[in-house]
């Protein structure tokens, strides 16, 4: 079995198995079986982004969306905008860019 240094641990482990969810969210409602994430979670009602890229500076309210993010530029960018010549890695982002570009 699995052992845990707390019974803290061990309790939050139990509540993976039970489903329980004790710490709501106080805008959303949303429930987690620990404290840590809806801390995590509340970022995204505040609008607190502590995770930026180092490449274009961009800012993430989760670690998991910076490195979504981070991909964006280490692939080969194919998808080439025919007026300005920027190059996007994904077609959706140059369609979004084709109805600003003049």
């Amino acid at each position: 079995g699995v052992r845990f240094a707390r019974k803290s641990g061990l309790d939050a482990h139990k509540r993976v198995h039970t489903g329980e969810k004790p710490y709501k969210c106080d805008l959303c409602y949303v429930g987690f079986t620990q404290n840590c994430n809806l801390e995590v979670h509340k970022r995204l009602h505040t609008g607190e982004k502590p995770y930026s890229c180092e490449v274009c500076g961009a800012k993430f309210a989760l670690c998991s969306y910076l490195k979504k993010h981070q991909i964006l530029h280490t692939r080969e960018k194919s998808y080439i905008c025919d007026v300005c010549g920027v190059a996007f890695a994904q077609s959706s982002h140059l369609e979004t860019h084709k109805k600003v570009c003049t």
